[in-house]
């Protein structure tokens, strides 16, 4: 069975956990650790031969085209990101309508077709934020990859089918295709990539993918590359956010190397073209 493999392609400092310590004015005077992580990363993919989608910042687009054509010329799928990792609620519609028009803008300037896959900063896709799959739908996306069917203080739509399912939208539909869960007690649990691939053990992840290949069902894993920079300066954000950003970045490569060694990976348009949710390109 084919799994699919995704990166949400930014920078150190554009991310959730740390965003109160780079304003967004700034970014471009902060020197870029990108191609640490995109290097280990493109290298191990090469290696065993894998595939995977990489959801680009259009930011990151626009100043790094030659990532995005290296992403594609490997055979990897290029999908949105957004433009600058502004949580949904906080740009609204129109925002993201202008962050989508930006992404696709600066994909299709380095060579490479516009997005059809869309994955929100931060899971930020909720009950709150619905509309935005209109949004996607008017804009001619076939799917998404924002919804975390899990509970979160930040994000999450808890009771969200946590397979393949398909979302109104615009008079179409919306595949959606969640970062993968499993579940115990009644509910959802994370497993399916950041920091939860880092905190649990690796073992256990390799289990929680086996399991749902035996029910039939893909899994869906993602990172970021800077989570393959063990070397980012650290930032002194509250104790919590560094726990959450700075663990265990030196086990990253390794553990998905070990999930590349046992499992077949490709990109999330991949598995749904397999499953038979997509039409091939």
């Amino acid at each position: 069975m084919l799994h699919a493999l995704s990166f949400d392609v930014e920078e150190f400092f554009q991310v959730a956990n740390l965003r109160g310590y780079f304003d967004s004015a700034d970014w471009d005077s902060v020197p870029s650790r990108l191609d640490i992580g995109m290097e280990a990363i493109l290298s191990s993919l090469e290696k065993h031969d894998a595939r995977a989608t990489f959801f680009f910042l259009g930011w990151v687009a626009e100043r790094r085209p030659d990532l995005v054509r290296r992403c594609a010329d490997a055979g990897h799928e290029v999908a949105s990101h957004g433009y600058g990792h502004e949580f949904l609620w906080d740009i609204g519609r129109d925002g993201l309508i202008e962050e989508l028009a930006r992404t696709e803008a600066a994909v299709e300037a380095a060579g490479v077709p516009r997005p059809v896959g869309f994955r929100a900063s931060t899971f930020t896709l909720t009950k709150d934020t619905w509309w935005a799959f209109d949004v996607l739908g008017e804009r001619g996306y076939l799917y998404d990859s924002s919804i975390h069917p899990v509970r979160h203080p930040t994000y999450g739509v808890p009771d969200f089918e946590p397979g393949i399912s398909t979302v109104p939208a615009a008079g179409s539909e919306i595949v959606e295709f969640p970062v993968s869960t499993f579940r115990f007690a009644g509910r959802n649990w994370p497993f399916g990539g950041g920091g939860y691939f880092r905190l649990l053990p690796g073992r256990l992840t390799r289990l929680a993918v086996a399991s749902l290949e035996r029910s039939g069902h893909p899994a869906s894993i993602y990172l970021h590359p800077w989570e393959f920079d063990e070397e980012q300066p650290r930032v002194p954000a509250p104790a919590f956010k560094r726990f959450r950003h700075y663990l265990n970045l030196d086990r990253t490569l390794p553990r998905l190397e070990g999930m590349l060694e046992r499992f077949r990976f490709g990109s999330l348009r991949d598995v749904l073209v397999e499953q038979g949710r997509l039409a091939p390109a």
